[in-house]
């Protein structure tokens, strides 16, 4: 089974505050531990490095590099796949729909045909994705 990874889920693993860290780490073994292919967009990569960036420093992000980064396949999106995911971003009004990097994670899924998520991110679980976390 191909997992994939959201900002939520990496940044709960890495935040030792973060209200989920127990329980995502506790997941994140688990797919480690069973094989599991962690798969993740160049766009989450950006926004949990930025994220960490700005919330814990560059020791942080190093650490999150080196540790978790060598286990998951990182794709890019091309420009019919960003072009399809900001179309889907600004489909819905106001302030409370999914991010253009939510979007562009729902379009990476759906090109690899993978069904599971790895987030705490209300905005999957809308969809009907299976949540793990």
């Amino acid at each position: 089974m191909s997992v994939y990874v959201d900002t939520s889920a990496f940044y709960a693993i890495v935040d030792l505050t973060d209200e989920n860290h127990a329980t995502a780490v506790s997941v994140w073994q688990d797919l480690i531990r069973q094989g599991e292919a962690l798969l993740t967009s160049s766009y989450v990569m950006i926004e949990t490095i930025s994220l960490l960036h700005k919330r814990l420093g560059t020791e942080v992000v190093r650490r999150f590099i080196d540790d978790n980064l060598p286990v998951v396949q990182i794709h890019p999106l091309s420009q019919a796949q960003h072009d399809a995911a900001l179309g889907a971003m600004l489909a819905i009004p106001g302030k409370s729909g999914p991010s253009l990097t939510d979007c562009a994670s729902l379009e990476i899924m759906r090109h690899l045909k993978v069904r599971s998520i790895f987030a705490y991110d209300r905005h999957f679980a809308e969809l009907g994705l299976a949540i793990l976390g």
